[in-house]
């Protein structure tokens, strides 16, 4: 099986207005920056194209053709699209490359979450018979989630409090971060609950942006000359759509994911967690079996900016910067889709043999 190298990645700040900038502006800034990374000129010096985003944020369907301008309209590409995440984008993009179809790939997500109001808008995912035509938003789920976890005595206030005080002070040396600054555990318990037990600091801002990346394989990144980290396990599972038919408390699918993924064959320096609310970081680093030396989240996270239908691909683009750093020999990715926690994915890449 061809092994499958990350070796640019770059993503917009995260913020909470783009404004007039449309998803196109958006996006030509991101991959002009990893086209330059890896010293290429357009979309046709790579195999295969592949972007995630959804329709629903525009409020149009086939919305998404119009961020493809972003790579010119001729010559023409072979190009593909996911309705999720751009971490999906990426794991079609890797088959595409096991399957022999290419040798290297640009993946790109992007989403302009500021015009509507994305806690209703993701109600479209729920079941479209019994709950979505309740339009229960997401984080009225979350915090149905969080109160269960803490009646169990799972978590605690306390818990909530230090993953957000740990994301604000991390997310000081992201660059891209909408939300930042050093919070005290004692600042967010000070905070009026929003939707009991949530605070707003527990959860995730909506934010405007875009990220992206180009993989290849090994072989390509050492004819192109570039530092690169391997992505050595990947895979998603999901769950019931029904939230009353699963433990809400407990992330299955990922643990699943997470041994299919071949996460526990070593030790794991740094995970990147997509937990858009507090209490979910707790529960994928329980379900992922993360220990005390792993460095969780030291970008932010979501909760410092979540960069809708790209926050996924952003997660595995922040460990491969650590990685290619020296920073870390070994990571963890995870990205999510769907009510609490219902859809995950996860990746584990390596630093490259040659520089261990």
């Amino acid at each position: 099986m061809k092994e499958i190298a990350i070796v640019g990645y770059q993503q917009s700040d995260a913020v909470s207005d783009a404004g007039a900038c449309n998803e196109v502006e958006l996006i030509i800034p991101v991959i002009s920056k990893v086209y330059d990374q890896v010293g290429i000129k357009n979309a046709q010096d790579v195999d295969f194209v592949c972007s995630g985003s959804c329709d629903y944020l525009q409020g149009a369907a086939f919305a998404f053709v119009m961020g493809v301008d972003a790579l010119g309209a001729v010559p023409p590409i072979k190009e593909s699209h996911v309705e999720m995440d751009a971490a999906w984008a990426l794991y079609e993009s890797m088959l595409k490359i096991r399957m022999g179809h290419a040798d290297s790939a640009l993946i790109y997500g992007f989403g302009k979450s500021s015009p509507g109001e994305l806690p209703i808008v993701l109600s479209q995912q729920l079941d479209p018979y019994y709950l979505a035509p309740q339009w229960v938003d997401t984080i009225s789920l979350a915090a149905m989630q969080a109160r269960l976890m803490l009646d169990k005595g799972l978590i605690s206030e306390q818990d909530m409090a230090e993953v957000v005080s740990r994301s604000r002070r991390n997310a000081l040396n992201n660059p891209h971060a909408q939300l930042a600054g050093d919070v005290s555990v004692q600042d967010v318990l000070a905070q009026e609950t929003y939707v009991s037990p949530l605070r707003k600091a527990d959860i995730c801002p909506v934010s405007d942006g875009a990220s992206a990346m180009v993989i290849c394989t090994v072989e390509k990144a050492k004819e192109w000359g570039l530092p690169y980290a391997v992505i050595s396990g990947i895979d998603h599972c999901i769950e019931t759509h029904n939230p009353g038919m699963r433990d809400l408390t407990d992330s299955v699918s990922t643990r699943k994911a997470a041994e299919n993924a071949g996460v526990h064959n070593g030790a794991v320096d740094v995970a990147e967690l997509y937990a858009p609310f507090s209490h979910q970081e707790i529960i994928l680093a329980r379900a992922l079996g993360l220990g005390d030396a792993t460095s969780v989240n030291p970008s932010g996270g979501v909760l410092a900016g979540n960069l809708m239908m790209a926050s996924g691909l952003s997660r595995i683009g922040e460990v491969f910067n650590r990685i290619v750093s020296g920073e870390a020999q070994r990571g963890v990715a995870h990205a999510t889709s769907g009510p609490c926690l219902q859809h995950n994915l996860v990746t584990v890449i390596e630093q490259a043999k040659e520089a261990a």
